[in-house]
């Protein structure tokens, strides 16, 4: 039997997916997704692997949050002060 992480890695292998997604899949909630990518994120480091974030995008303006370090999704745009906000999606590479 395989832990959370070990299952979210798999997952993250094969395809990018959002928190929700992986929440849903690993039946864990999504508050406690955002906890274990961090962790999944330290352990790809020592695998000479990496943790991709495609950054949250606001679906009002377009403003992309690129420059975001944390793995959470934003909870409204710096330009237009709307919280209508696309999530980021994660994926190991």
């Amino acid at each position: 039997m395989k832990t959370i992480r070990q299952q979210m890695m798999e997952l993250l292998a094969e395809r990018e997916m959002s928190a929700r997604e992986l929440s849903q899949a690993v039946r864990i909630r999504e508050k406690e997704v955002y906890e274990h990518l961090f962790h999944i994120a330290q352990t790809l480091s020592t695998k000479r692997k990496c943790l991709v974030i495609l950054p949250a995008q606001c679906l009002a303006c377009g403003y992309v949050f690129q420059n975001r370090k944390r793995f959470t999704r934003p909870g409204r745009c710096p330009q237009c002060k709307k919280s209508y906000i696309q999530e980021p999606t994660y994926r190991i590479c």
